[in-house]
């Protein structure tokens, strides 16, 4: 059994995904997690864990681990209509990536005032309901503990 600590990539307030105004994330389809509903001042987005970017996108990313895991940041809900207004991409797609290390740098408040939900989704994708342990809730900073995703094999 080997665990992997994610760690939150932003600052803000841990919530549970039942919180995220998307069926997508709120109903767990893509996979258990926590969401940040972020501060609004400007943030420098952080890798949640050590891995390759296997998607950057202005409005998310997704990074895998070895082991097959693979974590996404969403930043915001319906935020690909943004078009990256509120992004600015530091790393680059297929670059490996250790866990703190900048991804990019954002505006949550770019989004609220382009009347969208700027809570952040980090999710386990495709791992079991039961797979992850410790999960925050209250003001986090990033850098700390979000989750610990058990592994078993």
């Amino acid at each position: 059994m080997r665990q992997v600590v994610v760690i939150a990539p932003l600052d803000g307030v841990a919530v549970p995904l039942q919180q995220v105004p998307d069926p997508v994330f709120s109903e767990v389809l893509v996979g258990p997690g926590v969401a940040i509903v972020p501060e609004e001042t400007a943030q420098t987005v952080l890798a949640p864990m050590t891995g390759r970017l296997l998607k950057l996108k202005p409005h998310a990313f997704i990074i895998a681990a070895e082991g097959r895991r693979a974590v996404l940041v969403h930043l915001g809900i319906d935020t690909v209509r943004l078009n990256g207004s509120a992004t600015e991409l530091i790393a680059r797609e297929k670059q490996v990536i250790e866990a703190g290390e900048p991804v990019m740098r954002w505006l949550p408040v770019c989004v609220t005032q382009a009347g969208l939900s700027a809570i952040c989704p980090v999710v386990a994708l495709d791992a079991p309901r039961d797979a992850l342990e410790s999960l925050a809730e209250g003001a986090i900073r990033a850098g700390a503990s979000l989750f610990t995703w058990r592994h078993s094999g």
